[in-house]
């Protein structure tokens, strides 16, 4: 996927290059200065610049958001919100767009990104470190939410987050995040990612079972309410929608 990008950036006339102000991973991908300027030439917002250009899936993210909002995700109206990763923003802004939370949380380790979203749309990003939530307390989010994450970091950091996630969700919150299931992984889609994905990038792309999900989350007092398939790359990745018990 990162030789991918880079060659859609080269063609517009930039680099990709490691960012001091990232703690490494995938952050390297979506460069914060370049992305910017390639967004406003195109004329498009960051999100739909970086879904249409750099991933070659236009509407992606706003399918996901239109999934949820079907599935009465956005229909509580949560006051507040916490989402790990948000990088550019683009499902942040999307989700601005469907509820107005009194307090919008973001755990993300790019500096530039984290900076512009506090600017852009005064959300409030919270100091990130390993796989924790930490500073957010148990029981005070509505809905927690993750997207195109744990699909990039290690099994050890994805249940980590799962852990934390259940945590600070109060009680008939929801829990949205998208993972690599097997229901992604038929043989095609293996072949392509193989074949087509690229070089990969430590660990990504990585598979997550979905019973594991499944089951770990109904230790933790979180039921299954729905979930659906959501493109990424040259495949897809399923999102899984938890509601937490009372």
């Amino acid at each position: 996927m990162k030789s991918g990008v880079k060659r859609l950036l080269g063609r517009a006339g930039f680099d990709i290059v490691p960012s001091t102000n990232n703690l490494g991973g995938v952050d390297d991908f979506i460069p914060f200065e370049a992305t910017m300027r390639a967004a406003r030439a195109s004329g498009l917002s960051v999100g739909d610049h970086i879904d249409e250009v750099m991933n070659g899936t236009p509407g992606a993210t706003q399918h996901t958001i239109d999934e949820l909002r079907d599935l009465g995700v956005f229909a509580a109206n949560p006051d507040t919100v916490l989402e790990i990763g948000p990088g550019s923003g683009r499902y942040l802004e999307k989700t601005l767009k469907e509820c107005s939370p009194d307090r919008y949380e973001i755990y993300e380790t790019a500096a530039p990104w984290a900076n512009y979203l506090v600017d852009t749309f005064g959300v409030v990003a919270q100091p990130t470190a390993g796989c924790s939530l930490a500073p957010t307390p148990d029981g005070t989010i509505d809905l927690v939410q993750a997207h195109k994450v744990f699909n990039t970091v290690t099994f050890l950091c994805a249940s980590r987050y799962f852990f934390e996630m259940a945590r600070v969700t109060r009680p008939g919150g929801r829990i949205v995040f998208d993972v690599m299931t097997e229901t992604c992984l038929d043989p095609a889609a293996v072949r392509t990612w193989a074949t087509q994905g690229g070089a990969g990038h430590d660990s990504y792309p990585a598979a997550m079972p979905r019973r594991t999900c499944v089951d770990l989350f109904a230790t933790l007092g979180c039921t299954l309410e729905a979930s659906f398939l959501a493109p990424m790359g040259v495949a897809s990745t399923e999102v899984l929608v938890f509601g937490k018990g009372a």
